[in-house]
């Protein structure tokens, strides 16, 4: 990198994450003043976005070429107090943890304290949610069968697709106008409705163009006192750069950037979607503006690297906003989830690979930034050149990019019911979640505890933490005669909850629909502005949702232990094997050690044990696909955890796999800790027996030690491993490539290891930003030596 980008990047890096309470002021006020107070939902909400964007405070740093920040200054990070209001108790745990803490200075706290408290406070999105979930939700929530996504944080789990790149805001109120005209008032009810949320986009669109208008006026103001020539001219360039997008659609690589930058900041102004918008398929959006600008000399390959860097860095000056109680548990990192794809294949299926992937992938190397998360989509269509260079960057230990399978993505979306276009132009965003980018709303709902569902029908629908009932009488597990009984029990009792789970969702999202539209975000999504509907009211042309399951491994270990030494083999009956349970192994170290290396476990390509995570697979995939949401669409299947695992383990017993109580679950679909010990290969053979084409995602985590992947004879191999694997029909994988030693010494020794990154689960991370729990689990990975 050269000099100008690692100023910024060490700017950025060493820049501490704070607490911001100027997007909150100003909401506050705005609703305070009056003005909307007779105006439709959406239109009030546009208001207070234009509002926002009309006084935020303006941040041009040192060096920067893309500007934009969320925050008043790189890593301030705002609050949201019409989604969740902090109480003062949380600013002194957002301030004072020691991992992922945000500063809160005394001004933020005077200004929660006697402005934006006594003004939120019972009217929060999370407040009217918790009054409205029916007894059994919330029980079940409590005991931690499941989590909500939207508890802190507002629906949005998008990423952008073309348009923006081939229209400007102006351009898209000219498709306002053209469907406010199309209104039937007729004979269509909602048309009052359409009126309103279109005029409500409208607005929004202004609001944007007027923070790019008070850029390029600080820009010219910059300009005019800057002494240096070469930077003054690039002041005015961007100053320019700033009055045509995104006002008007860019007409270069540089103005390309910009546009999608401001687009970016509104989004994440407006709300705080979980998870963070994100340009999609960058290599493919911006190819058409670098040919272009490199035919007729404005660019060369350095320039664009260049801005590319500096794009880069912008995404890691905006931390997650912070989370507490359970959200943080389930998701606690600054990491906002921002995942860049590249790679894959054209909307007519040609091989999508250009130079312009291949200078990202040089970015991604040389920037080695937790923001943005970036990812290869691989396609059969794609050369071995593109996987190799990907797989460089993955042996350095960085834990990116992470790499999808394109030819399975678009067969998940097509079988969803997508156009094959459609599907190709998508990919995944998040973590590993497929999507028609630019096209479909697919809200992450929350995270479901596959093995605590075990655990209550091991005690008859009774949560042992509490003693409390909270699920359906299925059976006395001491009576069942065949595992075939003590399955379906688990079967019974998981409906149950997804039961309570969807039921919750749509209550959910029809309070997100009726309180907190979006006009911005919908301005950026087909088909809202053909259909007058806002994003959060099924707007969007694809309306998913999802729920995420976890510990596969986990609870496919603990029933196949059931199978094998109940059932099978009779070693032990069904009531002492649950009284060991109950006092968590101690005393029965032999039992256990029997469960652990003499019982089939998953991930080993052994079907006694993928045959049961097959079982699991396809009742969980049962009882929740293809049940209507609100929004017009139905509910899916993923398979991911972020940190949830760990939370999930901690509200969990004894396992009988021979898991202790409190031990963090299988992540992802990977195998249980240390279980796989065939290789990587059976590890992928196993994963393979998931049909990933009735998913939306699944993660898989492999971890290798350093000296396996040196050379290129090590990355072929591993080349041939995805390959194979993707061959499959595999979603996702992903590696570490990092040793145990390493890992432990950075435990103990956290300053000596502040630039260690490691993959955790759908994202990377500074190792000692984790929580020890989370760390222990990474170490816990088998680390394989050979392939």
């Amino acid at each position: 990198m050269n000099e100008r980008i690692n100023r910024l990047r060490t700017r950025s890096i060493e820049a501490r994450p704070s607490l911001s309470a100027e997007r909150a002021r100003l909401l506050t006020r705005f609703y305070k003043s009056g003005v909307a107070r007779t105006a439709p939902v959406a239109v009030q909400r546009a208001m207070a976005f234009a509002a926002i964007m009309d006084s935020k405070r303006i941040y041009i740093g040192p060096d920067e070429l893309i500007v934009g920040e969320r925050g008043p200054v790189p890593k301030a990070t705002p609050t949201y107090p019409e989604v969740c209001i902090h109480s003062q108790q949380d600013l002194d745990i957002i301030d004072g943890r020691r991992k992922v803490a945000f500063a809160v200075d005394d001004s933020v706290r005077q200004s929660y304290r006697e402005e934006i408290i006594p003004f939120w406070k019972g009217h929060s999105i999370r407040e009217t949610l918790f009054t409205h979930l029916p007894e059994d939700w919330q029980s079940a929530y409590a005991a931690g069968i499941f989590t909500e996504f939207q508890e802190q944080r507002s629906p949005g789990h998008t990423a952008c697709g073309n348009k923006i790149y081939h229209k400007g805001m102006l351009d898209l109120k000219a498709e306002i106008r053209e469907s406010l005209g199309r209104l039937d008032f007729f004979n269509d009810p909602d048309a009052m409705d359409r009126k309103n949320q279109l005029t409500a986009m409208a607005m929004a669109a202004d609001g944007l163009i007027g923070f790019a208008r008070r850029h390029a006026e600080t820009l010219d103001q910059m300009a005019d006192s800057e002494p240096d020539p070469a930077r003054k001219t690039e002041l005015m360039q961007m100053a320019a750069i700033c009055r045509r997008v995104p006002a008007h659609a860019p007409q270069t690589f540089w103005e390309a950037l910009q546009a999608y930058w401001f687009v970016h900041v509104g989004v994440i102004t407006e709300l705080n979607p979980w998870d963070a918008f994100n340009p999609g398929r960058l290599d493919q959006h911006l190819f058409p503006f670098y040919e272009k600008d490199l035919a007729e000399g404005r660019l060369t390959r350095e320039q664009a690297k260049e801005l590319l860097c500096a794009f880069w860095i912008k995404f890691n000056n905006h931390p997650a906003p912070p989370k507490t109680g359970v959200t943080a548990k389930e998701s606690n990192t600054y990491v906002d989830f921002a995942l860049i794809n590249i790679g894959g294949v054209t909307a007519g299926g040609r091989d999508a690979v250009n130079e312009l992937s291949y200078l990202i992938l040089d970015v991604i190397e040389e920037m080695r930034l937790l923001q943005p998360s970036s990812m290869v989509q691989l396609s059969k269509k794609n050369p071995d050149r593109f996987i190799k260079r990907a797989l460089r960057i993955v042996r350095t230990g960085f834990g990116q990019p992470s790499i999808f399978n394109t030819d399975a993505i678009v067969q998940e979306l097509v079988r969803q019911g997508k156009t094959v276009e459609d599907a190709r132009e998508g990919g995944a965003s998040g973590c590993v979640e497929a999507g028609a980018f630019g096209r479909e709303a697919y809200f992450l709902t929350g995270y479901f505890n596959l093995p605590k569902v075990l655990e209550i029908t091991l005690n008859n629908g009774t949560d042992p933490r509490t003693g409390n009932r909270i699920g359906p009488l299925t059976g006395d597990p001491r009576e069942f005669e065949t595992f075939e009984a003590l399955f379906d029990a688990w079967t019974r009792q998981l409906r149950y909850f997804i039961d309570i789970k969807i039921r919750g969702n749509n209550i959910i999202e029809q309070i997100n629909a009726r309180q907190m539209p979006v006009p911005f975000l919908s301005l950026a999504i087909d088909d809202c502005i053909a259909t007058g509907r806002d994003y959060n009211a099924g707007g969007a042309r694809y309306n998913t949702s999802y729920i995420q399951g976890v510990g596969l491994g986990s609870v496919t270990d603990a029933l196949t232990a059931l199978k094998v030494h109940v059932f099978d083999r009779q070693t032990i009956g069904m009531g002492e094997f649950l009284k060991i349970l109950d006092e968590n192994f101690d005393g029965h170290d032999d039992f256990r050690r029997r469960l652990l290396d003499e019982t089939p476990r998953y991930g080993n390509d052994d079907d006694r044990a993928d045959g049961i995570m097959q079982m699991v697979f396809e009742a969980y995939y049962t009882a929740v696909n293809g049940r209507p949401n609100t929004r017009g669409g139905v509910h899916r299947v993923n398979l991911l955890p972020t940190t949830c695992h760990v939370y999930f383990g901690s509200v969990i017993g004894a396992l009988p796999d021979g898991r202790k109580a409190g031990a963090a679950l299988s992540e992802g679909i990977s195998p249980v800790q240390g279980a796989d010990r065939n290789g990587p290969t059976a590890v992928t053979r196993s994963a393979a027996k998931i049909d990933h084409i009735r998913t939306g995602g699944t993660l898989l985590n492999q971890k290798f030690l350093p000296q396996v992947l040196a050379g290129d004879t090590g990355i072929t191999k591993l080349a041939h491993l995805v390959r194979t694997y993707f061959r499959m029909d595999g979603h996702h994988i992903q590696f570490n490539v990092v040793d145990g030693e390493t890992l432990n010494q950075a435990k103990l020794h956290p300053d000596d290891y502040r630039d260690l990154i490691v993959r955790v689960a759908g994202y990377s991370d500074y190792f000692v930003d984790l929580t020890e729990d989370l760390q222990d689990e990474i170490i816990r990975r088998t680390g394989h030596e050979v392939f």
